[in-house]
């Protein structure tokens, strides 16, 4: 059956859910006789108990009525409808929750994968420290960041983050060792060794809004 995932159901419930779609569509016009042994046994090759709980189902419905002594006919075309929508609403909701259930699992993942790559990171970056503590970093200051036109001196950077500038690039010149007096200026790229979280601290230092 179309749109039904059919191994959700009892072998019983879809051969119903079937019989239920082809009095739709006519294929069994209201007054059809349905012979659970002939019709439905043999044409879905199943058990005679098997055809017998389908037919009940659909009796059960008042989509079939069962004269006495006489079988079951097709009663009503409309609860027929109703029956196959109510499968449908089933199985909308349970694919809805089936995606959610997806989506979380592709989400969980995904940050696990996340949260490994950080560990990873920061592994790494602990391990580059460790073997390459005098290798610089560079940080390039801004119009409006802290502590701009004054000297390294005044700074006093080393005693705030234990970071200590080792060059400048000021207008395309590189002052290397720039000493104590050299002034710190809007555009101009310090470069700076240290311990850690040494390049967070600086950036901080001077980015950082200024505590009241």
């Amino acid at each position: 059956m179309a749109g039904i995932k059919e191994n959700a159901l009892a072998r019983y419930q879809q051969i119903a859910l079937d019989l239920a779609t082809r009095i739709t569509k006519q294929e069994y016009p209201i007054g059809t006789k349905i012979h659970a042994r002939s019709t439905v046994a043999n044409t879905y090759q199943v058990s005679a108990e098997t055809a017998r709980k389908a037919i009940k189902l659909l009796a059960d419905l008042e989509i079939v009525e069962a004269k006495q002594g006489s079988g079951f006919y097709v009663a009503s075309m409309v609860k027929a409808i109703d029956f196959i929508n109510q499968f449908k609403s089933v199985k909308t909701l349970k694919d809805i929750k089936n995606d959610i259930q997806k989506t979380m699992k592709q989400q969980q993942d995904a940050y696990q994968n996340l949260s490994e790559l950080m560990d990873q990171f920061l592994d790494q970056t602990q391990r580059f420290n460790a073997v390459n503590p005098l290798m610089p970093f560079q940080l390039t200051l801004k119009a409006g960041d802290k502590h701009l036109g004054r000297s390294i001196g005044e700074l006093k950077l080393w005693q705030s983050t234990t970071a200590t500038i080792v060059a400048v690039r000021h207008n395309q010149e590189l002052k290397v060792s720039p000493g104590p007096y050299a002034k710190i200026e809007a555009g101009d790229t310090i470069f700076f060794v240290g311990q850690g979280a040494a390049w967070q601290q600086v950036q901080n230092f001077f980015t950082a809004d200024e505590q009241h």
